[in-house]
């Protein structure tokens, strides 16, 4: 506050000055009404840019202020048209109060050109320049913005991306590992009840189907753990994991003849003509496989198994059932009790839902159990939208170096408004001073030209002779030199006298006046400067 008032009277007094300069007798009034509008410049840009072009236009006083008010139009009229109507206004302000005061001369186009050229320097440049700042500043904070936005989202990509690599890993444990440990449980189980063995032989197979059982249960215990830290990611479809993890169709055969070596009744068919799987759709299949037949050993062992791959026009569908199990859910015939998770049929439905396909599960008429898959071909698109790392995501984010990719460019429009400025500008000085230069000779008359029009010669004839005059140059002869002839109208003209040793600021004038259409007089004098 302290600051804007010290300026708006140091703005207002250099105003003042310069009126008293000028001599318009207004000093007080002109100081007052800049430090005024110095004040509302801010609230107000659009009003007080037209009441300073209409008051600069008068006198020369609030020319400073002008410069102030342009600065602040550009800097806070945020619309386009807004702006350009408000300078469009104050220069009309500008010229035509400046045209009301001096267009008495009669140079009217003169004073549009210096109007104009006046305005453009002083008004439209400051305002170009102040919307350039405005601009730069508000595009580098939005920058700025954006780049702590990057970071942050960066930050969470890369966190998601480690959920996302905790829940693989903890999908992969809970089929391979869980399956094989399956496996173990029912060789166990089988060895226990059989008579061959001794009855230390079979506490010593008991204490081995215990170990299984105890195993698979902290397994389902660690894999819960990783779930319950990525529970909102799914698994990813398309990272298989290590070596000896993967699977795919061609390792279905295998998990067949890992369950018949348990003592499993396994029955396996493909149908259909054998089509090329994405590498997700056939990780997938092989992990399906492996869950059922898991789920198979632990909720009804003994019962028999059909595992089938049916190469369908469209996808793949796999099956297993268990057409004699009561259910492949419930409680497990023999000792120990069912570890179950709860994980394996929510895991393959997430798989084949990456994959786009979908996993049914239930019991069926015979009472029985069966699980059916249903697996697209073309699972690409799915796998390398699962696929992505934290890398992948980083490496498409826009870049956080200041730049925007050329879009938004201040400089350029600020830039081409200053050349055009700048253009226009020159070209009213070039008229400027052609105008200047043709008004001048107009308004001069040679000393021989004087000397050969005679009193008493008609005025059309006498004009036919005088230069056609510019009352720009000739205004400030009319009050001085001798008294006109009663009833007279004369002419002036700047005389160009050669040889003559005056003053830089004396002028020699030639004045013409007629009367009734005929030359009563002319006279030359000195008008001292």
């Amino acid at each position: 506050m302290v600051g804007e008032a010290v300026a708006a009277l140091l703005l207002g007094v250099v105003a003042g000055l310069l009126e008293v300069v000028a001599g318009t007798g207004l000093a007080w009034l002109f100081g007052l009404a800049v430090a005024v509008l110095w004040v509302l410049r801010r609230g107000f840009p659009a009003t007080v840019l037209v009441l300073t072009g209409a008051i600069a236009g008068w006198s020369v006083g609030p020319i400073l202020l002008l410069v102030c008010a342009g600065w602040a139009a550009g800097a806070r009229i945020s619309r386009v048209w807004r702006l350009v109507g408000a300078f469009v206004l104050s220069y009309l302000m500008f010229s035509m109060f400046g045209m009301l005061k001096d267009g008495a001369s009669g140079a009217s186009k003169l004073i549009i050109g210096v109007s104009l050229g006046v305005f453009l320097v002083f008004a439209v440049l400051p305002a170009l320049y102040s919307r350039y700042r405005a601009q730069r500043r508000a595009l580098m904070d939005a920058l700025r913005e954006r780049n702590d936005q990057l970071v942050r989202e960066r930050a969470m990509v890369v966190h998601q991306a480690r959920l996302r690599e905790r829940h693989r890993i903890a999908q992969d444990m809970h089929d391979s590992l869980g399956h094989q440990l399956a496996l173990i449980s029912v060789h166990s189980g089988a060895l226990e009840v059989d008579r061959t063995l001794s009855d230390r032989q079979r506490e010593a197979v008991g204490v081995l189907r215990q170990a299984a059982v105890a195993a698979m249960r902290e397994l389902r215990e660690v894999v819960g753990v990783l779930h319950d830290e990525s529970t909102a990611l799914p698994p990813t479809a398309g990272a298989p994991g290590p070596a000896s993890l993967r699977g795919g169709v061609d390792g279905v055969e295998g998990l067949v003849e890992s369950s018949r070596a348990a003592g499993a009744e396994v029955a396996f068919r493909t149908e259909g003509e054998r089509r090329p799987l994405a590498a997700a759709v056939d990780h997938a299949a092989y992990r399906i496989v492996q869950e059922a037949l898991t789920n198979a050993h632990k909720h009804a062992p003994g019962a028999p198994i059909a595992v089938a791959l049916r190469y369908e026009p469209d996808a793949l569908v796999v099956e297993v059932t268990n057409p004699g199990a009561p259910e492949l859910v419930g409680a497990r015939a023999g000792a120990g009790a069912v570890v179950s998770g709860g994980q394996g049929l929510t895991g393959l439905r997430e798989r084949a839902r990456l994959v786009g396909g979908m996993v049914h599960a239930g019991p069926t008429p015979e009472q029985g159990f069966r699980l059916a898959a249903v697996l697209p071909y073309e699972g690409a698109e799915a796998e390398g939208a699962a696929a992505l790392t934290a890398e992948d995501w980083m490496s498409g984010l826009p870049p956080v170096d200041g730049t925007d990719d050329g879009r938004r460019r201040p400089a350029l429009g600020c830039a081409a408004g200053v050349g055009a400025v700048t253009l226009i500008v020159a070209s009213l000085v070039a008229w400027g001073v052609v105008a200047f230069v043709r008004g001048a000779s107009d308004s001069t008359v040679s000393q021989s030209l004087y000397e050969q029009i005679r009193v008493g010669e008609s005025k059309p004839e006498v004009m036919r002779q005088l230069p056609p005059g510019n009352d720009f140059f000739t205004s400030d002869f009319e009050d001085a030199g001798p008294p006109k002839p009663e009833g007279s109208h004369c002419r002036w003209y700047s005389l160009a006298k050669a040889g003559a040793d005056d003053s830089w600021s004396d002028d020699h004038v030639a004045r013409f006046c007629f009367k009734g259409g005929v030359l009563v007089e002319k006279v030359e004098y000195v008008k001292k400067g």
